[in-house]
């Protein structure tokens, strides 16, 4: 087997110190010609850093740890992709874990993966609220992406302008006439208070709404007990005119418990979701939701991370406006 160059190997190529060779190689010092000799001469020998050794000698490993809610759900699944993508053409690995739903899990994976020494930490929790975030905010550099980390104040966090993006949901509906309104909300027993329920509520009396609230089972769960919640709301005597699932996997929910009993979208029903997932405007007549810019989000994330490897003074939190995109799925009110 051929022996794998060395730095010294390259050193002695070139005529220079192993140590002005790592120098060289890493930019840091040397004129521009001897750097390109040294890239040239390690290129022409087939050297390449070892991993190992770099971590030690700098201190980090290169690798960005990604902790995941779920990738069950389209949204999450596109933005772990956005940033693992972002990471590599950054020059950084990702280390992906899925908590598929699972607050348990979720802090069990926390664990793990800062065991395993990433450069930082971007996650879209589950549990925002638990004291954990704070603990592993002071090893490495966390960007939350969707929430802030209430205990952790050293973490920076990429969020939405929900009120904003719910406020433009219920205004449109209002302008086409739907006065009964069914606003489909996650169950999240590990969340002791639901802001977005309280704002669209206040929301709603203040536009004069009739507002219906139902929260479902994550997508991932396997319960199939919002099915059953949804025909019901669906089939009752006095339903709402319009959905709005605060995900567009509530609101693909309810497309299909429409079909399944008869009702027509967006004649019978309107439907908006809250993500423009890939697949939004492929479904039916096109989803009408709210688009939140995911490339933006996850180069954003990404920046504030890796800026805050070096300055923590870069740990902010940055707000995300959304966008109402109409399709559809939405029209107006087919009731009085």
């Amino acid at each position: 087997m051929a022996k794998r160059p060395t730095l010294a190997d390259v050193a002695e190529e070139v005529g220079l110190s192993p140590a002005a060779v790592s120098y060289a190689l890493r930019g840091e010092r040397g004129a521009d010609a001897t750097v390109e000799r040294v890239r040239a001469a390690a290129a022409r020998l087939g050297y390449q850093a070892d991993p190992i050794a770099r971590a030690l000698a700098s201190g980090r490993t290169g690798s960005v740890a990604i902790l995941c809610a779920t990738l069950g759900d389209p949204w999450q699944r596109g933005l772990a992709a956005d940033l693992a993508r972002a990471l590599r053409t950054r020059g950084r690995h990702a280390l992906m874990a899925d908590a598929d739903g699972s607050a348990t899990d979720e802090t069990t994976l926390l664990g793990n993966l800062a065991d395993q020494r990433p450069d930082g930490l971007l996650v879209t929790p589950l549990d925002p609220f638990t004291d954990r975030w704070r603990e592993v905010a002071e090893r490495l550099p966390t960007v939350a992406i969707g929430d802030r980390l209430s205990s952790a104040p050293a973490a920076g966090a990429v969020v939405y302008d929900n009120p904003r993006g719910m406020g433009l949901v219920l205004e449109m509906l209002a302008d086409r006439g739907h006065r009964r309104i069914a606003v489909l909300l996650p169950q999240r027993p590990t969340t002791p208070d639901r802001p977005a329920e309280d704002f669209i509520a206040g929301e709603a009396e203040r536009r004069g709404l009739e507002l219906t609230i139902v929260h479902l089972p994550p997508p991932t769960s396997g319960d199939d007990s919002g099915s059953r919640r949804l025909r019901a709301l669906l089939s009752a005597p006095h339903r709402p005119t319009a959905v709005f699932g605060l995900s567009d996997v509530f609101a693909l929910d309810a497309l299909r418990a429409a079909r399944e009993l008869g009702l027509t979208v967006p004649e019978d029903l309107s439907v908006v979701g809250f993500d423009d997932v890939d697949m939004a405007d492929l479904v039916g007549p096109g989803l009408t939701t709210v688009n939140w810019g995911r490339s933006t989000v996850s180069e954003t994330a990404v920046e504030m991370l890796l800026a805050g490897l070096d300055d923590p003074t870069a740990m902010t939190t940055r707000v995300i406006p959304p966008t109402l995109v109409l399709r559809g799925t939405t029209g107006p009110a087919s009731l009085p």
